[in-house]
């Protein structure tokens, strides 16, 4: 199978060859999928797509035209596709729903040590011979309540890692994990976990109804000095509501991994350009907010099981056989 791969970096390049096996047939542009260079996919049989290409309409006709009928998510979320085009198309659509939930739960973990314990500030003070802690205090997890909106499998496994830090965890989900339960995390209501929580940590999908779910409302429920994490997707939070609690010392500190408008920004190498997106310039001059441009499932074993999955499921449907990851089969 012919397979043309947008947003792509090296170690897309590197993770995909090294478990092909000369099976499939690659070509890797580092352009997003848009409809002005849909184009590019003409002759191939599919696309792999990432989380900022614009899987819309337009783009998903252009690729109808092209003879294109599969599209490839290499990530479990899939928000930036029009589901109702695609099937209008009769386009086969798959996804990978689970690489390495232990490696955004885990980066989750590493937003809220490094927040916590001013290791940002720690670093680059050493780094110029000053060695003070003055204003570098930080508090015990152990004890604290961490409340967990949304306990899929990357929330299911950020519950774990808390619970073995001591902390108390609530969550809130519209499916309850009886798992999760037995284990001690008690389910609340959204309202409920905002006033409760020490931190917050996001790890649902984004969706119409949990667009904006972080808002002006749902922040001023929260505790004073809470801390808020986000390694999900940026829509979930309203940016310039954020910010403007910040200002207000109402949020206490933010972890985001993701922007909602990352495209363009994230995986990209800005350093000699001026950025024109004021909000994410504005977010990072606060001295409470760590900012990481989408890293959270980049381990090597997520890498890995993304190119194998993702390979697998062009596969199955090149030799008509069932799929498990698929979003849409016509």
């Amino acid at each position: 199978m012919k397979i043309a791969f947008f947003s792509s970096k090296n170690y897309d390049k590197t993770s995909f060859n090294a478990v092909n096996n000369g099976h499939h047939e690659f070509e890797f542009f580092e352009e997003h999928l848009n409809s002005r260079n849909a184009f590019l996919a003409e002759g191939f049989d599919a696309v792999c797509v990432f989380v900022n290409d614009k899987v819309n309409s337009t783009a998903i006709a252009a690729l109808d035209k092209l003879g294109v009928k599969i599209i490839a998510f290499r990530s479990a979320g899939f928000n930036n596709l029009n589901m109702v085009a695609a099937k209008n198309a009769g386009m086969k659509v798959v996804r990978v729903p689970a690489y390495s939930p232990q490696a955004v739960a885990e980066h989750a973990v590493a937003l809220i040590l490094t927040l916590n314990r001013k290791i940002h500030k720690a670093y680059n003070r050493v780094r110029e011979n000053n060695f003070s802690i003055e204003n570098l205090t930080g508090f015990d997890l152990n004890g604290k309540t961490v409340g967990v909106i949304g306990t899929g499998l990357i929330g299911k496994t950020f519950c774990k890692i808390m619970l073995g830090f001591g902390c108390t965890v609530v969550a809130h989900d519209v499916y309850p994990n009886n798992e999760l339960q037995n284990s001690g995390v008690t389910y609340l209501s959204l309202d409920s976990l905002l006033q409760q929580s020490d931190i917050v940590s996001l790890h649902c999908p984004l969706l119409p109804e949990t667009n904006h779910i972080i808002n002006k409302s749902s922040l001023s429920k929260m505790k004073q000095g809470a801390m808020l994490i986000n390694t999900s997707r940026g829509g979930l939070l309203n940016t310039q509501e954020v910010i403007d609690s910040l200002k207000a010392k109402q949020l206490g500190y933010l972890g985001i991994d993701v922007y909602e408008q990352e495209a363009g920004i994230f995986f990209n190498d800005l350093s000699e350009t001026i950025i024109e997106d004021d909000s994410i310039a504005r977010l990072m001059t606060f001295p409470n907010v760590i900012i990481t441009s989408h890293q959270g499932f980049f381990t090597k074993e997520a890498l890995e099981q993304i190119a194998k999955t993702t390979l697998n499921s062009l596969t199955s449907i090149e030799k008509g056989e069932q799929l498990d990851n698929k979003v849409i089969v016509v």
